[in-house]
C-alpha cells in the first residue's frame, strides 16, 4: 500500500467514526430518547452531521481522490471502488451549501419526533410545516444535483444509483397490471382465510421470545447485535460489531413483530454478512437500498411465510405460543399468513398488494416534487389514490398519510427501492431454487443455513465494492430487474393456495 493510499483510508475511517456516533444518536432517538430531549438531540446531530459534511468534501477529500484517480491503473479493486464511493459522495455533497445541508438534517431529526407526536394524535397539521420545509429542500437539492428528464431522478438515485424513471415506470406499471390481475383472480376464488384465528393476545414477553427465536433461527448474531422495540421498525448499523435490529409489538397480533423481526434480520444479516475486511469504509454497505431490500424482503416473505419453512419450524413456534395456541394447526396458519386482500397499513399488506402501497408512495412524491401536488393536499391525495388502488380509502390519517416515517426523514426517492427489492428476491429465488437443487426442499429439511450462505456468497460479502447491476449479475446471471421472475414466484405460491 502506497503512503497516499494509507493516509486517504485513515482519511476515510475518521469519517466512518463520525458516523458511527450519528448512528447510535440516530438508534436513541427512535428508540425512546425522552421528547424533552429531542430539540438538542437535534442540534448534536446537526453539528456532527456539518462536520462529516466537511471532511466529504474538503479539499484535502479532493486531493486525495484526484492523486489516487491519477494512478487508477495502478489500485487494486477494493481500493478503485472505495475512490469512487468517495467521489461519487464527494461531487454529489460538493453541490450543496454546507449551511443548507445542516439545516435539512437539524430539521428532519426535528420532524420524525413532530411525524411520531401527529400519528400519535391522528393530526396531520402537526407535521404538515415541517414536511413543507422538507418537500421545499428536497426540490431545492435535487436542483443542485442536476437531472437531464425528471427531477425525482436524482433523488431515486440516492438510492439506488444509475436506476431513472424511465426505467422502473415500465417495470412498475407491468407489475400493477398483473397485480390487480391476481388479486381479482383470488378475490373470485371464493378462498378466504379467517382472520380472527390470530386475534388472540400474545404477551409482550412471549412475542419478544418467539422474535429472538426467529433471528437465531436465521442466523442472526446476537453478539453482533441487539433486538429492541420502535414505533416504526428499521435496522440499522453502528459498525461491524454492532448490527441492531428493532420491531413493534402488537398483542392483539403476533404476526406484526414476528414479520418485522425476519423483514429486519433480513437486512441484518445482510450487515453481518459483509467481508469484515470492508469495516470502517464507505464499502461495508449494502449494495444499494434495493438490494438491501430484497434481503428483508426474501427473509419475511419468501423464507418466513413459505409453506417449507413452516413444514420444519412450525412446532418450535406453537411450543413459544404456549398451550392456547395448540387448535391452530399448519394449514390454518399458513393461509393467514398469506391471506391476499388490500389492507390500509404497508408494513402490514400481504406481499401481492404491497406493491401496489409502493405505488401509491412512488405517484404521490412524485407530484410533491415536481410541484403538482401541495403538501397542504396531500391527506386527501392519499385517500384519492388508495381508493383508486386498493378499492377504499383508510379510516384516519394515522392509517393514511401519517404511516410512515420516510417523508419526515427526507427520504424521498427511498420507497421505489421496496419494490425493487422485492423483484431482485424473486430473481434471487430463482437462480438459488436452481443452485440449490431445490429451494423449498432446502427448507423443508430445516437447512437455513444453505440458503443464508448463498445469499452471503453471492450478495453480501462484496457489501458496496460491487455496484447493484454487478450483484445481481454475479447472483442471477442478468444486471436488471426484470418482474417475470415475481410474478413466476406469486403464481407458484398463491395459485395453490387459492385453487387458482
Amino acid at each position: 500500500m502506497t503512503k497516499i493510499q494509507s493516509q486517504f483510508e485513515d482519511y476515510v475511517r475518521r469519517i466512518q467514526h463520525f458516523q458511527e456516533a450519528l448512528s447510535l444518536m440516530a438508534w436513541d432517538l427512535r428508540t425512546g430518547a425522552p421528547k424533552k430531549g429531542v430539540e438538542a438531540r437535534a442540534e448534536a446531530i446537526g453539528t456532527l452531521s456539518d462536520e462529516v459534511f466537511g471532511l466529504m468534501t474538503s479539499s484535502r477529500m479532493g486531493e486525495f481522490l484526484e492523486a489516487l484517480e491519477a494512478r487508477a491503473h495502478g489500485l487494486d479493486g477494493r481500493t478503485a471502488a472505495l475512490v469512487r464511493e468517495c467521489r461519487r459522495e464527494y461531487d454529489r455533497n460538493r453541490r450543496i451549501p454546507r449551511e443548507r445541508y445542516r439545516a435539512f438534517v437539524v430539521l428532519t431529526a426535528k420532524a420524525e419526533s413532530a411525524w411520531e407526536d401527529a400519528r400519535n394524535r391522528n393530526d396531520f397539521a402537526l407535521l404538515q410545516p415541517y414536511l413543507e420545509e422538507i418537500v421545499a429542500m428536497t426540490r431545492e437539492f435535487a436542483g443542485y444535483w442536476g437531472y437531464e428528464k425528471d427531477s425525482y431522478d436524482p433523488l431515486l438515485d440516492l438510492y439506488e444509483p444509475g436506476v431513472r424513471t424511465a426505467e422502473i415506470d415500465p417495470l412498475f406499471a407491468t407489475l400493477r397490471e398483473a397485480t390487480v390481475a391476481l388479486v381479482g383472480e383470488i378475490a373470485e376464488s371464493g378462498r378466504r382465510p379467517d382472520p380472527g384465528v390470530f386475534a388472540r393476545p400474545v404477551p409482550v414477553e412471549t412475542q419478544q421470545r418467539i422474535c429472538r427465536w426467529a433471528l437465531k433461527t436465521i442466523g442472526y448474531d446476537f453478539d453482533r447485535g441487539r433486538l429492541d422495540e420502535t414505533a416504526h421498525p428499521f435496522q440499522i448499523t453502528l459498525n461491524a460489531g454492532d448490527v441492531r435490529v428493532t420491531t413493534k409489538y402488537v398483542v392483539e397480533d403476533f404476526r406484526s413483530a414476528l414479520f418485522s423481526a425476519f423483514h429486519e434480520g433480513g437486512h441484518a444479516l445482510y450487515e453481518q454478512g459483509i467481508d469484515p475486511d470492508l469495516a470502517g469504509t464507505p464499502l461495508y454497505a449494502g449494495a444499494s437500498l434495493g438490494v438491501h431490500e430484497s434481503q428483508s424482503r426474501f427473509w419475511e416473505n419468501v423464507v418466513g411465510r413459505s409453506r417449507a419453512f413452516w413444514e420444519h419450524y412450525y412446532g418450535e413456534l406453537t411450543k413459544r405460543l404456549g398451550p392456547a395456541w395448540n387448535d391452530l394447526d399448519i394449514e390454518t396458519f399458513y393461509a393467514g399468513i398469506n391471506d391476499v386482500r388490500p389492507s390500509p397499513i404497508r408494513t402490514e399488506a400481504d406481499e401481492v398488494t404491497y406493491n401496489l402501497h409502493i405505488l401509491l408512495r412512488y405517484e404521490l412524491e412524485r407530484a410533491l416534487i415536481s410541484g403538482d401536488l401541495k403538501v397542504a393536499d396531500l391527506p386527501e391525495a392519499w385517500r384519492e389514490k388508495t381508493r383508486a388502488l386498493l378499492g377504499f380509502e383508510p379510516n384516519r390519517d394515522a392509517d393514511g398519510v401519517l404511516q410512515d416515517v420516510h417523508w419526515a426523514s427526507g427520504s424521498f426517492g427511498y420507497f421505489p427501492t421496496y419494490t425493487l427489492g422485492n423483484v431482485y428476491a424473486a430473481q434471487f429465488w430463482e437462480a438459488m431454487d436452481r443452485d440449490l437443487g431445490g429451494f423449498d426442499r432446502r427448507l423443508a429439511e430445516g437447512d437455513v443455513a444453505a440458503v443464508r450462505e448463498w445469499l452471503r456468497e453471492k450478495v453480501h460479502r462484496p457489501g458496496r465494492e460491487l455496484q447493484p447491476h454487478e450483484v445481481l449479475k454475479r447472483a442471477t446471471g442478468t444486471d436488471r430487474p426484470a418482474a417475470e421472475p415475481l410474478l413466476r414466484y406469486w403464481r407458484e405460491k398463491f395459485g395453490p393456495l387459492y385453487g387458482l
